[in-house]
């Protein structure tokens, strides 16, 4: 039997208007037997079913919603709908050319699953593997419901892991990585995007293994690229240096605090047969070498600057923000006149509104005026749910330098 978990008067309308998340403090009864992850029945104080939701003791996030429709049961059959739903909804935006390579194929809360993360990579050859991320505890409960749909519907055999994600602690869960089902994928695994070739690794590298995130963005540091002077910073394995050599550069520096993400990078550039002259490389802190750079009089046409998650919460904003208008001051500096800064943050806790603050602070003690060419978000594999707006993490500008 279902147990229930029963909200305090007036804390009903976040779920009511569709928000998957149910705070402790809008709890006012518990369910007194439920498991961690488990199924309960979410009521208003005066009684009436909301949704069912997965419920979490050990979370700030006490529950967080599956459905609203509370005549139908969370089982094998959700699943099979909502990851067919997701892939509905991937074909109606996205041309299969783009995506050839790697496609999101769930994206947790925004596709009704919260928790789940699914990126899908196509090695070159036609082997292909599902890599799952679940970071809540009903993903983590209902993970062989999860991959059967998976499997299921996209047809691909292999499944891997890479739950070793932080945010699992807060849920009372420990690290999971390795096989679900069918082989582990090759350490040699190379996706097609854009027509380049990328190696990826998807036991050992970041996330799920790549950023399918930042591929629409790529194409418009690709686009920019021509002729340019590059300054790729937290290259990682090198995605937009790739992009920017594909797209004609004269010249790309690309710095990275990681000597093994570079080496995949300029593996990458010599399997695209790249002309290696035309690349820089710096395995070394990106804010010290924006200041190392200026400090040599260098300039460039194009300067990329997408660091990892600054702000992992609210109570490190402040100290992010600092972080964020460090580096945009010295990427702006680096700009030669008319050149483009292409800038973006993943941190959650910082609004579109706040990072454009960050980067106009950044901008007027350059000093230099610059003109906003295009605001920057994920790929349309990532879609973001309006009732969820926490859902919008990457957000980036392109700028133009003017004056």
């Amino acid at each position: 039997m279902t147990q229930t978990l029963v909200l305090k008067p007036g804390r009903d309308k976040a779920v009511l208007h569709g928000h998957p998340w149910i705070f402790s403090g809008a709890v006012a009864h518990e369910p007194s037997r439920a498991a961690l992850g488990s199924t309960v029945l979410v009521q208003s104080h005066s009684g009436k079913p909301l949704a069912f939701a997965a419920y979490s003791p050990k979370s700030q996030i006490r529950a967080r919603v599956w459905s609203s429709d509370t005549s139908r049961p969370i089982d094998h059959a959700f699943f099979k709908r909502r990851v067919a739903d997701a892939l509905a909804l991937r074909r109606a935006r996205l041309p299969d050319a783009d995506t050839r390579g790697g496609l999101r194929v769930l994206h947790g809360e925004s596709d009704g699953l919260p928790g789940v993360i699914c990126d899908l990579y196509r090695g070159i050859g036609g082997d292909a593997w599902l890599v799952v991320q679940l970071t809540s505890a009903g993903a983590d409960k209902w993970r062989d419901a999860i991959c059967d749909a998976l499997t299921a519907a996209t047809g691909v055999a292999n499944v891997y892991e890479r739950s070793d994600s932080d945010v699992r602690a807060l849920e009372g869960l420990e690290p999971r990585v390795g096989v679900l089902r069918g082989t582990a994928p090759p350490a040699d695994l190379a996706i097609d995007e854009h027509g380049i070739a990328l190696r990826i690794d998807i036991v050992g590298g970041h996330k799920t293994g790549f950023y399918l995130d930042q591929r629409d963005n790529r194409h418009r540091v690709r686009d920019a690229a021509s002729e340019a002077r590059v300054l790729n910073c937290f290259c990682y394995t090198g995605g937009f240096s790739l992009a920017a050599l594909a797209g004609g550069a004269r010249h790309v520096v690309s710095v990275d605090s990681s000597a093994e993400a570079l080496a995949l990078a300029q593996a990458n550039v010599a399997a695209n047969g790249f002309d290696a002259s035309r690349t820089e490389w710096h395995c070394a802190d990106a804010f010290q070498t924006l200041r190392a750079l200026k400090a040599e009089g260098r300039e460039f046409d194009v300067v990329v600057l997408d660091p990892p998650k600054l702000a992992p919460s609210a109570a490190h904003l402040e100290r992010a923000a600092r972080a964020y208008k460090d580096i945009n001051l010295f990427g702006l500096r680096l700009l030669a006149p008319g050149g483009q800064l292409f800038t973006y943050s993943c941190s959650g806790a910082v609004s579109s509104e706040l990072f454009q603050k960050i980067v106009a602070g950044a901008a007027a003690d350059a000093p230099c005026d610059a003109v906003i060419e295009a605001r920057l978000a994920a790929g349309a594999d990532h879609p973001l749910r309006l009732a969820f707006p926490e859902g919008e993490y990457l957000k980036g500008l392109q700028l133009r330098r003017v004056g």
